[in-house]
């Protein structure tokens, strides 16, 4: 526990604690793994849209809000015989309105079934409303919704490209917002969660809530990327410094915002066991987290895979080998043990006065430093 503490510590104060953009390879597989499961769940299992997309028959009951009201109304519905009646939705509204789904049904089952509600509900057959939602409005909904979308990320990914001034931020952050999308609606196939009005509402939170904490880290990594000269680093290690720094904030802002999220979730699935709450608590809590996951380990991956392909920073990570290399050259001449001890060579006096004005200097090692000096003949005749 000593160490994961440590390394809190380390990172409240701003310190380059985890390398976490060497690993990049890394969290592709884990999220490309993840992808393939969900996928894999919205082809075998498909989607469980509710009758709002894919039409059915909705009944609206007077009667006193229970503990029970939810599984005496199912009963009650299952219990007229009718063919297909096991996916019955049965929410409450307020504390004395009962609100029932079902598949569409034909004039006599809707007779059928609204005697029943009103028998259970002791109230007469007109006093239970009863509306038809046909498929086309879902199918409506659903084109519009794809459309709104799409107009979505493309408006993002243009302010993002012309507040950075960087397009590979734009894509890197509108690939994180797709793989939120996918991971969510995958969990929902796989859960069986009823996909509702709400869980659009839930979508399009997750959308802003990604799209923040990208920006937090994209924004990050722009300061840090312009001071690259000085700290003499490439833009993977001025991106990774960005992530430690933002690292600490998403986790706790993840955790705030996941805990809230997460009681209602089990009180959606616990306590009330069916309803809106159940549908719009699961989209967020799933998308929440993936969202603070796909901010640090996809977007910022994806930005540096980017980044580190450009002409410019080939040519920066070049000119930072060099001096790395000359660094290294220098200090294995200075820790040779053999002084560089600079020597004047005289000159003839003879020779022209640019050659006499000359003085070449160079480093001379123990052994050459003891050798005798040899003059000429006419060199000693003149020092006599």
């Amino acid at each position: 526990m000593a160490a994961p503490f440590r390394a809190l510590v380390r990172l409240s104060h701003g310190e380059n604690v985890f390398d976490l953009l060497s690993r990049r390879r890394r969290w592709y597989v884990i999220s490309a793994v993840v992808l393939t499961i969900c996928i894999a769940g919205l082809l075998v299992r498909g989607l469980n849209l509710s009758i709002e997309f894919r039409g059915g028959s909705d009944f609206r009951v007077p009667h006193a809000v229970t503990a029970t009201t939810v599984a005496d109304a199912q009963g009650v519905v299952t219990g007229t015989g009718l063919p297909e009646m096991t996916d019955v939705v049965v929410t409450t509204i307020g504390t004395n309105t009962v609100n029932v789904q079902t598949r569409s049904l034909t004039s006599a089952e809707v007779t059928e079934v609204r005697g029943a509600l009103a028998h259970w509900a002791g109230v007469p057959a007109d006093q239970v409303s009863y509306s038809l939602i046909g498929a086309s409005w879902g199918k409506q909904i659903t084109q519009k919704a794809t459309i709104a979308l799409v107009v979505f990320l493309v408006l993002v990914g243009l302010v993002i490209a012309i507040y950075f001034r960087d397009w590979r931020m734009a894509v890197a952050a509108v690939v994180s917002v797709l793989h939120d999308l996918l991971v969510t609606i995958g969990v929902y196939a796989w859960v069986g969660f009823s996909v509702t009005p709400a869980t659009l509402t839930a979508l399009l939170t997750i959308l802003g809530y990604s799209l923040y904490d990208t920006m937090v880290v994209f924004d990050r990594v722009r300061e840090n990327v312009h001071e690259l000269p000085s700290h003499r680093e490439t833009y993977t290690t001025a991106a990774n410094r960005s992530l430690n720094e933002v690292l600490l904030r998403s986790i706790n802002t993840t955790i705030i915002g996941v805990l809230p999220v997460l009681a209602l979730l089990i009180a959606g699935v616990f306590v009330l066991g069916t309803g809106p709450i159940k549908d719009l608590s699961l989209a967020m809590f799933v998308g929440m987290i993936a969202g603070a996951y796909s901010s640090i380990f996809i977007a910022a991956s994806l930005l540096v895979d980017m980044k580190e392909r450009t002409a410019e920073m080939k040519d920066w990570r070049r000119k930072l080998a060099r001096h790395e290399e000359r660094e290294r050259l220098r200090e294995d001449t200075s820790g040779s043990g053999t002084p560089e001890i600079p020597v004047v060579v005289a000159v003839d006096v003879t020779e022209g006065p640019e050659e006499a004005d000359a003085e070449v200097s160079a480093p001379l090692t123990a052994t050459e430093r003891h050798q005798p000096q040899h003059r000429t003949r006419d060199q000693r005749r003149r020092t006599h």
